[in-house]
């Protein structure tokens, strides 16, 4: 496996861990899989539940939230920590600001597309920016929007396809459509990235669905620089949720991961449960919103409160929550380190190589 940059910085083993929220990935498994060498990244999402000790505001819990998560990070780990901030989080300039001045090594931003992400960036930022698409019309206007209005361009691009978990850049139709696969949308985004190659290097990460060594492989084959996953990462033991929440991906079936409808108006893919299925009974709306977490979501016309059901979850209370999860998340077997996950995947990925 090679190493690639993302920006200034050289990454040694090429997989990125996927920002799950809420409490799935803080600073427990960031610091790991960036202790192996890959880029381990902390979900912003809901911070402020995990906080519940800081006096303030929701918001002011994220924000305080953050920052003890960036810190304890870093006293576990030199090695490249980075932050999934959703563009659809109310707080998102304000998550943003936090990161930058924290100084994390780079923000991962999508759920929305991140047009003024580099205008949060300050003369002495350290901080790398790297947006998160499911096409390469959405790469393309990415990068004439920053270059046009702020002389920047992307230091990565993570291109998520319709086998991913959690939120969906597709409609439903497109999930299953060939077209939309993401085998069919990397060449087309490399292809982006490459007609920059004169002014900037920038890496395309692939992702959703990624599973295997072998994944790895065909998808660097088709001219990605390396790879984001997130729900092989779940069932380890540095994971930050539950083992409740861990052991739904080790006893689930293929048959269990479905498409929901997210409160946050776009498709999801998740573990199906008794919540999701009270949820269609009509029996989980919400009463009040003391959050107002996303900005899209209207708590009088939401399904249910997605905040509390993600946390719920990844404290294992799974009859008041679900877990999101990718295409492939079945084929987890047991609970192991991050280090033997990682050791396995380079396995698979040289036995594929020497197939090839």
């Amino acid at each position: 496996m090679k190493s690639f940059f993302i920006g200034k910085y050289e990454i040694k083993l090429p997989i990125v861990q996927g920002g799950m929220g809420v409490g799935v990935s803080l600073n427990g498994l960031a610091s790991a899989v960036a202790n192996e060498g890959g880029v381990g990244v902390i979900s912003a999402a809901g911070l402020g539940l995990l906080y519940p000790e800081y006096r303030g505001s929701y918001l002011e819990k994220c924000v305080y939230g953050l920052k003890e998560e960036i810190r304890k990070a870093r006293e576990k780990t030199y090695g490249m920590i980075g932050i999934n901030i959703m563009v659809a989080l109310s707080n998102y300039g304000d998550m943003v600001k936090t990161a930058i001045e924290e100084k994390a090594d780079v923000i991962f931003s999508g759920a929305g597309l991140p047009l003024d992400l580099p205008s949060y960036l300050t003369e002495d930022s350290t901080t790398m920016l790297a947006p998160i698409v499911s096409s390469s019309r959405a790469a393309k206007l990415i990068c004439e929007k920053w270059y046009a209005n702020y002389g920047y361009l992307p230091d990565a691009i993570v291109v998520e396809g319709p086998k991913a978990g959690g939120h969906l850049g597709f409609k439903n139709e497109q999930i299953e459509d060939a077209n939309f696969s993401l085998e069919h949308i990397i060449p087309e985004v490399v292809a982006v990235a490459n007609s920059y190659a004169d002014r900037k290097n920038i890496p395309v990460i692939a992702a959703g669905g990624i599973a295997t060594g072998q994944d790895i492989a065909r998808f660097m084959e088709l001219g990605a620089s390396a790879v984001q996953m997130g729900s092989i990462f779940v069932p380890t033991t540095e994971c930050d949720a539950s083992t409740e929440f861990k052991e739904v991906y080790i006893k689930s079936h293929a048959e269990d991961v479905r498409i929901i409808q997210s409160p946050v108006g776009m498709p999801g893919r998740a573990f199906d449960g008794e919540f999701i299925r009270s949820v269609e009974e009509g029996k989980e709306k919400p009463r009040s919103c003391p959050f107002h977490c996303i900005k899209t979501c209207d708590y009088t016309k939401s399904p249910y409160c997605i905040i509390k059901a993600l946390y719920n979850a990844a404290k294992g209370n799974m009859k008041k929550g679900y877990a999101f999860a990718g295409g492939n998340a079945y084929m987890a077997d047991k609970i192991q380190s991050v280090k033997e996950v990682i050791e396995r995947l380079k396995t698979d990925f040289f036995l594929s190589k020497a197939a090839l």
